[in-house]
């Protein structure tokens, strides 16, 4: 079995054939570049646990640029949980809700929207990248599909 078949296998015929005929149309994108120094308006994406190659216990927060030509850029803090680091830690992540070990579970409240601080700095492989250097919260979007009493689309008739 060639690799195609596989592919259509896996997807079935035509979203094979699909898939092939978008992948030979895209355009590759831009290897990915630190952005400017600055302050942007960003939204909090997700939080998670993670671990590092180390092994050493963190939660990645991810945001991503809302404005200016950074827009779709994505941001990561890590917050290490070891006892050096918890008190960095326990500050961010109090900005974000998350006041317990349990909470880093769950996901965060959708909608916040910070203004993060970037820097640049040279890691020790000598590739330039971000590092978010602060946030601040400074908004939090509602849903207003998640309130009961908003009408539906669906339920017009």
């Amino acid at each position: 079995m060639n690799k195609f078949e596989k592919l259509a296998a896996m997807l079935g015929g035509e979203e094979a054939t699909a898939l092939e005929e978008r992948f030979d149309s895209a355009s590759a994108a831009a290897d990915a570049a630190a952005i400017p120094p600055g302050v942007y308006r960003c939204l909090v994406s997700k939080g998670e646990l993670n671990t590092s190659r180390s092994g050493t216990p963190g939660y990645r927060v991810t945001f991503v640029v809302e404005d200016g030509e950074q827009n779709g850029s994505r941001l990561f803090l890590d917050c290490w949980l070891t006892e050096r680091a918890l008190p960095m830690a326990k500050r961010d992540l109090q900005k974000l809700g998350v006041t317990s070990v349990r909470q880093m579970e769950t996901p965060l409240p959708p909608g916040l929207v910070a203004d993060v601080t970037v820097v640049k700095y040279v890691d020790d492989d000598q590739i330039e990248r971000n590092r978010v250097r602060s946030f601040v919260i400074v908004d939090k979007r509602v849903d207003p599909t998640a309130d009961p009493d908003f009408p539906s689309p669906l339920a017009a008739g």
